[in-house]
Order: C-alpha cells, then sequence, then structure tokens
C-alpha cells in the first residue's frame, strides 16, 4: 500500500511538470499585446538561438499528437470550443492543444494508479479503482475550467455596475472612451478590469474599438456584458451619446444584478431544505428522544 502512494505521488508531480510545460504557449498573449507599442533594441539571433529546445522538439509535437487523438475521442468539442472554454475561465496562457494533451495525460495517469491499485488489491474493487481513477483524471480539468469559469462570470457581473457607472461619469465629464477605460483601470481590480485592460491596449496598438469590444464580449461569457457591447457598438455606429447609452446600461445592469440576487434569495429555502433533514434533524432528535428512550428502556428492561 505504501508502494502504492508513493507512485502515485511520483507520477502525479510528473504529470504536473509534463503539462505545465506542454500548455505554456510560446507568448504570453497578454504580454505581446502590452508590449507591441513598445519600441527597443533588437538582439540579433545567433547560431545557438536557433536550434530547437527539447520543448520544441518532443513536448509540442507529443501534444500536438495527443490533442488530434483527444479531438477524435470527444467529437461534440473542437478546438475552438476548448478555446473560448479556456479564455471564459480566464487561462489565457494555457493552449487548446495543451489542455487536451494534459486532460488524455491524466486520465491515462488516474488509469495507471487505478491498475497499480487492481494489481494490489484485485477482484472487483481494483477494477473500479482503475475505471474510476481513469475517469476522474479525465472528468476533472474540465470540471476546472468550468468552476473557473463559473467564478469569472460572476466577478464580473457583480463589477459591471460599477464599471459602467465610472464610464458613465468619466464619459459625461468630457474625457474620450479610451480615457474613461484608462481611468476605471487605474480605480478598479478584477477580472473585468483586466479584460477592460487588454480591449484597451489592443485599442492602442490599432485594433478597431468595434472588433476589440467583440473580442473582450467572445472572451467573458457574460450575457450582461455582451448586451452592454452590443449597445455600445450600435452607439458608436449610429452616432449616439456615449453617456447615456453607458448610463442606460448601467442601470439596467444594476437592476438585472438586484432581480438575481433576489431569485437565489427565493431558491435558498429549497435548497437549505435537504442539509436540514440530513443533518439537523438527526441530532435533533437524538438529544430529544434520546432520554426518553433510556428511560423507556430502564422500564421496560431492554
Amino acid at each position: 500500500m505504501l508502494i502504492l502512494i508513493v507512485a502515485s505521488a511520483c507520477l502525479a508531480g510528473a504529470a504536473l511538470v509534463m503539462t505545465r510545460v506542454a500548455t505554456q504557449p510560446e507568448r504570453d498573449r497578454r504580454s505581446l499585446v502590452r508590449h507591441a507599442a513598445r519600441y527597443g533594441a533588437v538582439r540579433i539571433p545567433s547560431a545557438r538561438d536557433d536550434r530547437p529546445s527539447l520543448r520544441e522538439r518532443v513536448l509540442i509535437p507529443a501534444t500536438a499528437r495527443i490533442a488530434g487523438v483527444m479531438l477524435r475521442v470527444n467529437r461534440r468539442e473542437g478546438i475552438d470550443q476548448v478555446q473560448q472554454r479556456l479564455l471564459a475561465a480566464g487561462m489565457n496562457t494555457v493552449s487548446p492543444s495543451g489542455f487536451l494533451a494534459g486532460k488524455g495525460f491524466l486520465a491515462a495517469l488516474g488509469a495507471l494508479v487505478g491498475l497499480m491499485g487492481w494489481i494490489s488489491i484485485g477482484g472487483m474493487t481494483g477494477f473500479s479503482l482503475t475505471l474510476g481513477f481513469g475517469a476522474a483524471g479525465w472528468i476533472a480539468p474540465g470540471y476546472v475550467v468550468g468552476a473557473r469559469a463559473k467564478r469569472r462570470r460572476d466577478a464580473v457581473q457583480a463589477a459591471l455596475p460599477d464599471a459602467l457607472d465610472l464610464l458613465a461619469v468619466s464619459v459625461e465629464a468630457g474625457l474620450g472612451f479610451d480615457a474613461a477605460i484608462s481611468k476605471l483601470i487605474e480605480h478598479m481590480h478584477g477580472p473585468l478590469i483586466d479584460e477592460f485592460g487588454l480591449a484597451l491596449a489592443e485599442m492602442r496598438v490599432g485594433e478597431g474599438r468595434q472588433e476589440a469590444l467583440k473580442k473582450l464580449s467572445a472572451r467573458v461569457d457574460s450575457p450582461e456584458l455582451a448586451s452592454f457591447v452590443r449597445a455600445l457598438i450600435q452607439a458608436d455606429q449610429l452616432g449616439i451619446s456615449l453617456g447615456k447609452i453607458l448610463r442606460v446600461q448601467a442601470v439596467d445592469t444594476r437592476l438585472k444584478r438586484q432581480a438575481a440576487a433576489e431569485e437565489k434569495a427565493t431558491k435558498a429555502p429549497i435548497k437549505m431544505l435537504f442539509p436540514t433533514v440530513i443533518f439537523i434533524f438527526p441530532a435533533m432528535f437524538i438529544v430529544v428522544l434520546g432520554p426518553a428512550m433510556l428511560q423507556l428502556g430502564k422500564l421496560f428492561n431492554f
């Protein structure tokens, strides 16, 4: 059993290191956009720099091949869908092929750990361990990405009304939209502000405002933000005042957030029913009826 635990720990550590190295892209997209507007000395690469590294010769081709196998196994989800899920989770430094390769590697690792348990234990229990660990390795990465995307979407929706208020005040005070976003980045923090900062950087390096806003909406899986982006694009096309649009969108988003909070409040009693019945009522019955049952036992000698 000790050998199984040690082997599992070693394999998990190796999987973590290899997955981290394989999924790291050649250039971080945010760093590329941030440094695109800067000028500096250009270093002439030497002959030593032209030689491919071990990562380029081995890990990246292996990652691409494993990702191709994963795409053939899971036909419901293509590379674009994987990219969208990773962007929604804020995992911009993870490439889709690297994520799929890591998913397959973790599934194989889980099956291997379960197989070692099968050899040690035997029988249907060991076989169940093999299937269970393999399935866990396959499901866990998608679950982690989905959970991160949900937390990020909730954070974006919570910060959106305040961000729109600040943008509306800045635009009404006479600032341009780009300057208003800069002011927003100075005074607020969070996933939404990071995405606004990336959109601003894209606009500064020559990206059109509408295209940058569309990319912003695509990166964040939020209906409220998508509605805000559509309103901004329409206002930009029709020449409508941005201040009025931002003010209306801020009020509308705040009302939607209030309605969502009220909906969660109405669902809370139903969600509390199950843990109340399972955990609180049995303890209460033991405290209330326990002494009476003991007295009855003494009375009837059982």
